[in-house]
């Protein structure tokens, strides 16, 4: 099996990813997902790193959305929930599929959702066509459940949650709500795609499922230190710091899928 043949210091290397992952989490309050996967796929092959990653998520996501108080929380679930329902039925149906997509083909779509990552949550050059996208972005029923759903197909293949951060973006929520309700979200996936990946197959006998929730340990420590440094650092040092890794990860993950 794949995961038992996984050395010693390819498990450190998973943790001190998980860590640093963690970290940028906690200080931004989001990018965990996008992160955590994009190193690991560097490392491991990519299918791997994206079920690895489940259960260093979901915990991360456990910290976060504690964020909300009570009140918060069920406003934005009774607000939410058909983004979250279509999401969860796409993501089930993304991870279907994340063994039969070959190593080659899924590093190179790692990269490029890490540079759409990038070019959705950066403010400063304005998208062609971003602001007709956003008249037509609202509230709506419908409009959740047709964006959960692909939000889910994506997350699902590669951990990538860009849509969901771009979406709920849109709707100019304060950052203290934002970053609950990004949590939440995926929160309610995550915890689906911890059955689902077992139900797959995914876990490969167990050992990769002994390797995701042990690397969750490290992965929360990483999430609390970025908690408390988030008030010293201004927000541009922030959000520098988070998209030059993302941008370093894009390159390499870009390059190795196309075999350079």
């Amino acid at each position: 099996m794949l995961a038992l043949s996984l050395s010693l210091t390819v498990v450190f290397v998973v943790f001190g990813i998980v860590v640093l992952g963690g970290f940028v989490t906690g200080v931004n309050g989001f990018g965990y997902s996008v992160i955590g996967t994009g190193l690991l796929a560097l490392v491991v092959e990519p299918r791997v790193a994206v079920v690895v990653m489940i259960l260093p998520i979901l915990a991360a996501n456990v910290s976060l959305v504690r964020e909300l108080d009570r009140a918060g929380l069920k406003r934005c679930a009774k607000r939410f929930w058909p983004f979250v329902a279509a999401a969860l039925v796409g993501t089930i149906v993304g991870m279907s599929v994340l063994s039969r997509v070959p190593r080659g083909p899924l590093t190179l779509a790692l990269g490029l959702f890490v540079f759409g990552y990038l070019a959705l949550t950066q403010d400063r050059v304005p998208l062609p066509g971003e602001g007709w996208v956003r008249t037509r972005v609202s509230d709506t029923v419908g409009v959740k459940l047709l964006l959960g759903l692909v939000s889910g197909l994506v997350f699902g293949a590669s951990n990538v949650g860009v849509q969901v951060v771009a979406y709920l973006k849109s709707l100019d929520l304060d950052h203290a709500t934002f970053v609950g309700v990004v949590a939440m979200v995926f929160l309610g996936i995550s915890s689906v795609r911890v059955v689902a990946a077992g139900v797959l197959g995914l876990y490969e006998g167990g050992g990769l499922l002994a390797l995701s929730a042990v690397a969750a340990v490290p992965g929360l420590a990483g999430v609390s230190l970025g908690k408390r440094v988030r008030p010293r650092l201004a927000r541009r040092t922030r959000r520098t710091g988070m998209f030059l890794l993302l941008a370093v990860i894009g390159v390499r993950l870009v390059t190795n899928g196309l075999g350079l």
